[in-house]
């Protein structure tokens, strides 16, 4: 997802009436500024922009989880909204099967052995899984993975 795929849906959004859309495509846009202006580039890559929308979308998340908590269900039913918007935009998540493949394919070809080597490992992964798995989890079964 381009950041220009990005601002075609807004307009799409604004013709249908898309209130949701809309808002969630304006915060989305106004974050990847922030994020130009933060790394002082004209433009950023693909794998930023999914960055960026799988932030907002892991704050949606956490969002609802306080909201319910709070018995806010107006507010979780909002945010639920916000996050299947955001969702329709993020790439298909990478299935677990696939990331333990990636993990051992990563720590072999690097020939890691300890957690001395799980930064490079962490990196070697994040590349190949192009923005599709969540950073925690990925941690996690790197950390496994060398102990």
């Amino acid at each position: 997802m381009t950041e220009q795929m990005i601002k075609d849906e807004l307009k799409c959004a604004m013709k249908e009436g898309n209130k949701v859309k809309v808002s969630v495509l304006r915060m989305l846009i106004s974050e990847l500024n922030n994020k130009k202006i933060a790394d002082g580039v004209k433009e950023l890559k693909d794998v930023e922009v999914i960055g960026v929308m799988q932030k907002h979308a892991k704050q949606h998340k956490e969002s609802i989880e306080k909201f319910m908590l709070g018995g806010r269900d107006d507010l979780v039913a909002q945010e639920t909204k916000e996050l299947e918007a955001i969702e329709g935009y993020l790439p298909e998540p990478i299935s677990v099967e696939e990331l333990t493949r990636i993990v051992a394919d990563t720590i072999t070809t690097m020939g890691a052995s300890s957690m001395k080597d799980m930064g490079a490992v962490m990196k070697g992964v994040q590349t190949a899984v192009d923005g599709r798995a969540d950073g925690k989890m990925i941690s996690q079964m790197v950390k496994d993975s060398l102990t």
